[in-house]
């Protein structure tokens, strides 16, 4: 059986409809749990399957403890949120998104169940700054408030494209690669600012920090990119760690 990768997702509000649709009808957009499916193209690409954690559960601890013991890896991935200072000690200073902290819950507790355990993780964009907060870390709450200089994070253009070069350091991310600079996209305000006790594994050139490691876990990488939609290379170094 392929390994089983837990999957983080991401919630829409109910959207009032304010025109008839293409067949006359007046209908509101429901709430929806969703993930991109580039996500899941990319983990069955690897030889892996993807199972999706929908955000908020009833019980955090018992659906974490079920994650721990029934799949082999997790990929936190990114979405339309910020994580609130809240959950690293600081107050609201800068410019703040959408907050869902039923999903940070979540998300944070899983972070801490991977490291906690060893099980393979991989975040993604917002994924990378839960491990990190996870881990003791903070975040800058708004890179072009915080970062003198900073080039543009938000890039004007798909996803699918590359935006601006990032240097990789020695860790398993630049093994993964096989090269120590790469292209990577930009769809975040926010950063890693203090890593905690995660090693940094890659900077933009102007020092935002654009992936992070866990020393002495076997395979806890968070990378500020979305890898789904430019390669597969971190999805086949998950898959590699995950087999069981």
């Amino acid at each position: 059986m392929r390994p089983i990768v837990a999957v983080s997702c991401d919630r829409t509000e109910e959207m009032e409809a304010t025109e008839p649709n293409e067949h006359g009808r007046t209908r509101p957009t429901p709430a929806r749990v969703v993930v991109a499916e580039a996500v899941v193209e990319r983990i069955r690409a690897a030889g892996m399957e993807a199972i999706l954690l929908p955000p908020a559960p009833p019980d955090i601890q018992d659906f974490v403890a079920w994650t721990m013991e029934y799949c082999s890896a997790v990929v936190i991935t990114g979405g339309h949120f910020d994580i609130h200072p809240s959950h690293y000690g600081h107050d609201v200073t800068a410019r703040l998104d959408r907050v869902d902290d039923g999903r940070t819950s979540l998300e944070l507790a899983l972070a801490l169940a991977c490291l906690d355990k060893d099980l393979p993780l991989l975040g993604i964009c917002g994924g990378m700054q839960a491990l990190a907060v996870a881990a003791g870390g903070t975040l800058h709450q708004d890179i072009a408030t915080c970062v003198p200089g900073s080039l543009e994070h938000e890039q004007p253009t798909s996803p699918s494209e590359a935006w601006h070069p990032v240097s990789l350091h020695p860790t398993v991310v630049r093994q993964a690669y096989g090269t120590s600079m790469i292209r990577v996209n930009s769809t975040h305000h926010q950063a890693v600012d203090d890593p905690g006790s995660l090693q940094v594994a890659a900077r933009a050139p102007d020092g935002v920090i654009e992936a992070v490691v866990a020393p002495d876990h076997r395979c806890a990488v968070g990378l500020q990119w979305h890898p789904e939609y430019l390669d597969g290379a971190p999805f086949k170094m998950l898959a590699h760690f995950s087999k069981r």
